[in-house]
């Protein structure tokens, strides 16, 4: 897919990617083009799904104490079924901010935000432990945060 960007579509994304409000006046600005191909470029964009959604990035810490923990997650088999479920019962647990399939000791890594360790004690016990097909959790807490960075590196 990504034949299709050219190096202007990579620094308009990148523009968009540090500040998803910059209008396609000042990205054409920028770049050295004229509004109306910069916008158009953008419609492009968002219609082809390089772009899929435009957010606000919270600070968390202002909003309210929280903690993020990582949970090491496998099943006791790897049926396709039990996966399924899985990925349902995962994707509606507001706690579980990123979930992904990955290789080797586990097979899922989740990403998890909750208000305090107590509250997580309750997320792995009643939520995820209480899954019919877990066989095991293990998880680590964030002491700190050194790094947090939505950008997708266009090289």
């Amino acid at each position: 897919m990504t034949d299709k960007l050219d190096n202007i579509d990579r620094e308009i994304l990148k523009i968009l990617q540090k500040d998803a409000k910059t209008v396609a006046k000042s990205i054409a600005q920028e770049l050295g083009l004229t509004k109306t191909p910069v916008y158009e470029r953008i419609k492009r964009l968002e219609q082809d799904g390089f772009i899929k959604n435009y957010v606000a990035i919270l600070d968390k810490d202002k909003i309210e104490e929280s903690i993020t923990v990582f949970s090491f997650v496998s099943l006791e088999t790897q049926k396709g079924a039990m996966m399924d479920e899985f990925f349902e019962d995962v994707k509606s647990y507001p706690e579980v901010v990123e979930c992904f399939v990955v290789g080797g000791e586990f097979d899922f890594l989740l990403k998890v935000v909750v208000k305090n360790l107590d509250a997580y004690y309750d997320f792995a016990k009643f939520k995820i432990a209480s899954l019919p097909s877990i066989g095991s959790v293990k998880s680590a807490f964030v002491l700190n945060e050194v790094k947090n960075d939505t950008n997708f590196p266009l090289l």
